[in-house]
């Protein structure tokens, strides 16, 4: 599950001491060619033949990928990998025609003693992967005609979850649900994943009590929402009379064979959820890791059963070969049919799209961008201690598995089928191209702040969604367009006139939507939010101007206090009240600074942000804040009275008033700054 903030909070993981990092177990259909393997790997007995080999049509004029020449290949990208970004353990499937081309774990699922990653046995968490098994469960009530793609989804649910109006017009369809356009805002902080297990609640609970705002027309614009999957697969269940669990199970799992995947959390059982994972799986969970500069540290389990539609499944590299070749083989596996070729046709074919050029999805998975012109399809995930991909390439008849248990893997999670469809059926590199004249000459069309539409819109996590969903565009002097967030930069070149780009020495496009001549936002290459461009009064540059400026003046303040001469301090009341209150606001103003300084320094750690949210001192920031703006504002209505001292007040100088109004507006503006924001909102988290 994709999160606004995780990007901004993601810290780095680092190589396990003393244990090869390349270190695992592995297994590939074909036998091994001698000294293709590294000597740390442990290779485990092989299955029969029969239980890997699946009859699928070779695709004509498509070379069939060389399993060892795949394994040297993959081998030297993992190890590559987890030595630069220090990753814990991975596990990888890839499967093509039928065949398991290969199957291997790298690295360590357990410490105490070290426990090496087993493709056939080790369960990973794969978070929103688990959403193109929801969207299954979907398509076959859309089959046995209990649902409809272009019906309401309040249709399908309980009264108490359904989707409120809210004001707006068009129903939250079904369909709307597949292409993340249901126009929910995206909130996730402290309820999307939990760590006491005595906080999980049952899907309809969750759904009922953390209802998001509708904050535009359904079916208008896509923006990822977790939510929305969570309603979709909580309508599959009422519709079928199963709950969700055992939906999938007697659907997709059990019929496929695949006896280690399960949507369970390892939780101590409760009459009011589903019966948890069961002991002998849980046994072989890997855990998620933190590197703490020292030493790894085993991470919180995740439990997700509160939404578990949207990023529930764990499951082994095994399992998703079967998985994989099952989809890719329209439906089909073994003899078992899970759903029709129609539905299967309906996956691998656009549905929806924001705009030309760039990804848009099927019926609930997405599309991939990928070298040569080819086209992915599936999904990627994100949960605070995994990352993971897969993504099917019906074209070459190719499906990519990939997870790793620490969120340092993010690099090579995301990029590990781009690597291999480009090192295998790419085109051949080229020298990047010159810069754009057309663009140097249009920069001002593009340049400027943008902001992502998937975001919360209320409370401390809009004002966090509102720094970390956030991008820079600037147009370099070589005239290529770059595109700055927190934790990455993309370099782009234009394609025409019309606002698409092309990755630099890439392949991915983004598009933007140009008003009157100027961009006025743009969709990223996977298509699934809109960055809109900020107003003149929205850009990062007021907030932290003017909290610098109140921070300047809050220390003027305290500092004119300790010097000011107090022998001759002839004043009004009003004047000695608010000269008081100006210099409580200071106090409160550098506390509020202070605890929000604290918070962030926690960010090293994203498990601390999401399950200790807000937290003390983000509470304590924004209630002091809130009280330092009420303040401000009574302030500025006492000014008229600071200036009307009479002849004798001779402390009050027209210096110092000046002085003390400009502090006044100071603190007004920061306070409408981050009244905006949703900054001063204590109770509203």
């Amino acid at each position: 599950m994709r999160s606004p903030v995780k990007a901004a909070l993601a810290a780095a993981l680092s190589i396990l001491i003393g244990v090869a990092p390349a270190a695992g177990t592995a297994q590939i259909a074909a036998a091994p060619t001698p000294g293709l393997t590294p000597p740390t790997f442990t290779r485990v007995p092989a299955r029969p033949p029969a239980a890997e080999a699946l009859p699928a049509p070779v695709i004509a004029g498509v070379a069939p990928l060389s399993p060892a020449e795949l394994e040297a290949f993959v081998d030297g990208m993992v190890r590559d990998a987890m030595s630069a970004d220090r990753i814990p353990g991975v596990t990888i499937s890839v499967v093509q025609n039928g065949q398991v081309v290969l199957k291997k774990g790298y690295g360590f699922a357990r410490l105490g003693p070290a426990r090496p990653v087993d493709p056939d046995r080790t369960l990973f968490r794969i978070a929103s992967i688990s959403k193109t098994f929801t969207w299954i469960a979907v398509m076959k009530e859309v089959e046995a005609g209990r649902m409809r793609l272009d019906a309401p989804i309040n249709l399908y649910l309980p009264e108490k979850i359904r989707v409120r109006d809210q004001g707006f017009d068009q129903p939250v369809r079904v369909i709307d649900l597949m292409s993340h356009s249901p126009g929910f805002e995206d909130r996730a902080l402290g309820q999307l994943f939990e760590r006491d297990a005595a906080r999980v609640r049952p899907l309809d609970v969750y759904l009922r009590q953390e209802r998001p705002r509708r904050v535009r027309e359904a079916g208008t614009s896509p923006a990822y929402s977790n939510y929305g999957v969570g309603l979709a697969g909580a309508a599959a269940a009422w519709v079928s009379g199963k709950p969700f669990e055992r939906l999938i199970e007697t659907g997709v799992t059990g019929p496929l064979g695949m006896t280690r995947t399960t949507f369970r959390n390892p939780y101590p059982a409760r009459a009011d959820l589903p019966p948890p994972m069961p002991a002998a799986l849980a046994a072989d969970l890997s855990e998620g890791f933190l590197w703490t500069g020292s030493g790894w540290r085993e991470r919180p389990f995740e439990y997700t059963t509160q939404l578990a539609p949207a990023g529930g499944v764990s499951t082994t590299a095994a399992d998703m070969a079967r998985y994989m070749t099952m989809i890719l083989n329209g439906g089909t596996l073994d003899g078992v049919q899970i759903y029709s070729p129609a539905t299967a046709a309906g996956f691998f074919r656009e549905q929806s799209s924001p705009a030309p050029g760039v990804s848009g999805s099927g019926h609930g998975f997405l599309q991939f961008q990928l070298p040569g012109g080819r086209t992915g399809w599936g999904h990627d995930g994100v949960l605070l201690s995994y990352r993971s991909s897969m993504i099917l390439v019906p074209s070459l008849g190719l499906g990519v598995f990939v997870a790793a248990n620490g969120e340092s893997g993010e690099r090579l999670v995301n990029q590990a089928t781009s690597r291999i469809v480009q090192r295998f059926y790419g085109p051949a590199q080229t020298l990047p191209e010159a810069g754009s004249p057309w663009l140097k000459q249009n920069a001002r069309k593009f340049e400027g702040e943008y902001v992502s539409t998937r975001r919360s819109y209320r409370g401390l996590e809009q004002f966090i969604g509102l720094v970390n969903a956030r991008t820079q565009v600037a147009v370099t002097d070589a005239g290529y367009l770059r595109i700055s967030s927190r934790d990455s930069s993309s370099v782009w070149i234009p394609e025409g006139t019309e606002g698409r780009f092309r990755e630099v020495s890439g392949w991915r496009k983004i598009t933007f939507v140009l008003k009157d001549g100027r961009a006025s936002g743009y969709y990223p290459a996977s298509g699934m939010q809109l960055f809109q461009r900020a107003g003149f009064f929205g850009t990062q540059g007021w907030l932290v101007n003017l909290a610098l400026l109140a921070a300047i003046a809050a220390l003027a303040t305290l500092g004119g206090l300790m010097m000011r001469d107090r022998k001759d301090h002839r004043e009004t009341p009003m004047q000695r009240r608010a000269s008081l209150m100006q210099t409580t606001q200071a106090i409160l103003w550098l506390l509020a600074m202070g605890a929000l300084a604290i918070w962030a320094g926690k960010a090293g750690d994203v498990a601390a942000i999401f399950f200790d949210w807000p937290g003390g001192w983000m509470l304590t920031a924004s209630s002091c804040a809130l009280v330092a703006a009420i303040l401000s504002l009574v302030t500025l209505v006492l000014l008229p009275f600071i200036w009307r001292g009479g002849r004798r007040v001779e402390s009050w100088t027209v210096g110092r008033k000046l002085r003390f109004t400009a502090t006044t507006l100071i603190y007004v503006c920061l306070s409408l700054v981050l009244l905006m924001r949703g900054a001063l909102v204590p109770w509203a988290s």
